[in-house]
C-alpha cells in the first residue's frame, strides 16, 4: 500500500516525539532475553505506539497454524471463548504470502478476508506488518480499531515498518540465547550424568558386596559380619553424601521452565505455607533477571534457599524476606530475618554454609556479604554481574 506523503509531514517536535517513542518500545523489547518474553513485550509496545485498542502476534508454523499467537486487548475469558489459535488462512495467509504491510480503513471490505469465530472482538481499521529476518518472516505484527479518529495513517505504518524491523532482531537474539541455553543444559546434565555414575554407582556396588558378605557371615562368624555391617553403614553414608554433592549441583528444571524470579517467587510461596513464619518475596515487575547466564542463575537460587534454610532453622526468626533488585550491571540477592542473629565471626558461624554460599558467589564473579549480629537478626547480601 502506497504511502501519502502529505500525511506524514511531522513538524521538529512531533518527530523527535516518534523517535522517542520508538527508542522506547525497542529498548522495552530488547531487555528481554526469553521468546515468548519478547513475542508478548512487542505487542504490548505497537500498541501503546500506534495507540491500537487491539494488537496481536502470529509466529507460523510448518502445519499451517501458528507455534505461537500473543494477543493484547483480549481477555482471558473472551479467548477461552474465541477458541484455538487461528490457522494460516484469509488475511494472515495472504500477509505470510506477500510478507508485505497491510492497511486498510475497514478489514472486513477487504476480499482476503474471511470470517472470525463468533466471540471474536470486531475489527474494523486494520495495519499490519511483517517482522522479517532477510527473506524469512518471522511472524506477522497487526493491530485494529485506531483508538483515535481518522484509522491508521501512512505514518503509523512507517512507524510499525521501523518498529518490526527492531522487534526482528530482538526475536533472533531471543531465540540464539535459548537455544545457547538448551546446549548449555544439555552439556551440564551430561556432565552430571557422568559424575554420578562414577561417583555413586562404584560406592552402591560395593555396598552390596558388602551386604551381600555380612548376610553370608551372620550364622558362621557374627563377629565377622557386624564388622562388614559397620562397613555397609559406613559405605551408605558415604554414597548418600557424594549423591547429595552432586545434586546440589544440578541446574533445577523450573528455571528453565520458569526463570529465575518466578523460580523463587514459587519457592518462597511454598515454604510461605509449610512454615509458621512470614516469609515474602519482593522483585522487579518486568522479571528483567531471567537474562543471567545459566551457572549464575542456579547460583542465585542455591544463595537464596541456603539463606532461607539457615533462617527458618536457627533464627527463631518471625519474618524472613527475600529481595532481587537490579541496580545497573549488577543484580543484588539479599534474604534478611528479624531473628537471634549471631557473631559473623564466631563459632556458631561455622554450621551456616556460608563457605559455601561464599564459594558460590565467587564462582561466578560475584560477591557476598553477612550482616548480623546476636538480638539483631540476619541479613546476606549476593551480588553477581547481570
Amino acid at each position: 500500500m502506497e504511502s501519502d506523503s502529505g500525511e506524514r509531514g511531522l513538524t521538529g517536535g512531533d518527530r523527535d516525539a516518534v523517535l522517542h517513542a520508538v527508542s522506547s518500545a525497542v529498548l522495552a523489547v530488547t531487555r528481554h532475553l526469553s521468546v515468548r518474553e519478547v513475542l508478548q513485550v512487542i505487542v504490548r509496545s505497537a500498541r501503546t505506539l500506534l495507540k491500537a485498542r487491539y494488537a496481536a502476534l502470529g509466529v507460523p508454523d510448518d502445519d499451517g497454524s501458528f507455534a505461537e499467537f500473543v494477543a493484547e486487548g483480549v481477555s482471558d475469558k473472551q479467548w477461552d471463548a474465541i477458541g484455538p489459535l487461528p490457522r494460516q488462512h484469509g488475511m494472515l495467509a495472504a500477509m505470510l504470502r506477500d510478507a508485505e504491510p497491510v492497511r486498510l480503513p475497514d478489514i472486513r471490505e477487504d476480499p482476503r478476508f474471511e470470517w472470525w469465530p463468533s466471540a471474536h472482538p470486531v475489527l474494523k481499521d486494520f495495519i499490519g506488518v511483517p517482522i522479517r529476518d532477510a527473506d524469512q518472516v518471522l511472524g506477522i505484527i497487526f493491530l485494529s480499531n485506531k483508538r483515535t479518529p481518522g484509522g491508521f495513517s501512512p505514518a503509523d505504518q512507517d512507524l510499525l515498518t521501523l518498529f518490526a524491523a527492531h522487534a526482528a532482531i530482538a526475536l533472533t537474539n531471543a531465540r540464539l540465547y535459548e537455544r545457547g541455553r538448551e546446549l548449555t543444559v544439555v552439556e551440564e546434565r551430561t556432565r552430571m550424568a557422568r559424575e554420578l555414575h562414577d561417583a555413586v554407582t562404584q560406592k552402591l556396588f560395593s555396598l552390596r558386596l558388602t551386604a551381600q558378605a555380612a548376610a553370608s557371615l551372620i550364622r558362621d562368624d557374627p563377629e565377622r559380619a557386624l564388622a562388614e555391617i559397620d562397613r555397609v553403614q559406613r559405605l551408605a553414608g558415604e554414597a548418600l553424601a557424594e549423591l547429595r554433592a552432586v545434586i546440589v549441583e544440578l541446574r533445577p528444571a523450573a528455571l528453565d521452565r520458569h526463570g529465575l524470579v518466578e523460580t523463587l517467587r514459587k519457592h518462597v510461596a511454598l515454604l510461605d505455607r509449610l512454615y509458621s513464619e512470614k516469609i515474602t518475596f519482593d522483585a522487579p515487575e518486568d522479571g528483567h533477571a531471567c537474562g543471567l547466564p545459566p551457572a549464575t542463575e542456579v547460583t542465585v537460587l542455591r544463595v537464596a534457599q541456603e539463606a532461607v534454610h539457615n533462617a527458618l532453622r536457627h533464627a527463631r526468626a518471625s519474618s524472613i524476606a527475600v529481595r532481587l533488585r537490579l541496580p545497573g550491571s549488577r543484580l543484588t540477592l539479599e534474604i534478611s530475618d528479624d531473628g537471634g542473629g549471631f557473631e559473623v565471626d564466631g563459632p556458631t558461624s561455622r554450621g551456616l554454609g556460608l563457605v559455601s554460599m561464599h564459594g558460590r558467589a565467587e564462582g561466578v564473579g560475584g560477591s557476598l556479604r553477612v550482616a548480623s549480629e546476636p538480638g539483631a537478626g540476619t541479613t546476606v547480601y549476593l551480588e553477581v554481574p547481570a
